[in-house]
């Protein structure tokens, strides 16, 4: 059966887990949101939601250097405890992120960090894109606000697609992970540095 968009959309909010897993645990059981959600928490997946609140003091700094040693990052990820930072599946997840970063070049950690003038600048862009190209007044808001959306997912790390996964967002990403360590895991800041450009882009 078809599942539409804004019941995974339902699904993916009560339960923090990834849209694939919601659309699949919607398939599971015949779009049934209850039942999705009881699907999802046997499956481990839906335990990212309770677990987001609790502290994270501990984890690591990683670094990554591109080979030729043009394009470095520094990347600071956070869990609970002293033990998953030492994990292999959390360093991996931390290395990976920090090649993420060096190939995507994500400007913010998420858009609460985008300073307001940013968006309103970026606004007055697209607006006057939409305009000079004859689009009606009545659609020109809701023209802004798509191309806004797709600013937030270029620019933001949690938002970008995962380049090794592109179906799944950085964000999404992190949920995995928490569900299957059992920790609350996030990335905090991170920094980008190329050569002969002034960058960085430590946003937290």
């Amino acid at each position: 059966m078809e599942i539409k968009s804004s019941v995974v959309k339902s699904l993916r909010e009560k339960t923090s887990a990834g849209i694939m897993d919601c659309k699949k645990a919607l398939e599971e059981t015949r779009g049934d949101i209850d039942k999705a959600i009881d699907y999802l928490r046997k499956k481990g997946l839906a335990a990212a939601a309770k677990k987001t609140g609790r502290i994270s003091k501990e984890g690591i700094i990683e670094a990554y250097i591109h080979p030729g040693g043009k394009l470095g990052v520094l990347v600071e990820v956070n869990c609970e405890t002293d033990f998953v930072a030492k994990a292999a599946d959390f360093m991996e997840f931390v290395k990976n992120i920090a090649m993420h970063i060096a190939a995507s070049n994500p400007l913010y950690l998420k858009r609460e960090f985008i300073p307001e003038e940013v968006i309103e600048k970026e606004r007055e862009i697209y607006k006057g894109q939409a305009l000079n190209s004859g689009k009606p007044e009545k659609i020109i808001d809701r023209i802004v606000d798509g191309k806004i959306e797709k600013y937030f997912c270029d620019v933001c790390l949690l938002e970008q697609p995962y380049v090794k996964e592109p179906e799944l967002s950085v964000k999404e990403l992190v949920d995995t992970l928490i569900a299957k360590m059992g920790e609350n895991i996030s990335i905090r800041r991170f920094s980008r540095y190329q050569l002969s450009e002034n960058l960085d882009n430590e946003k937290a």
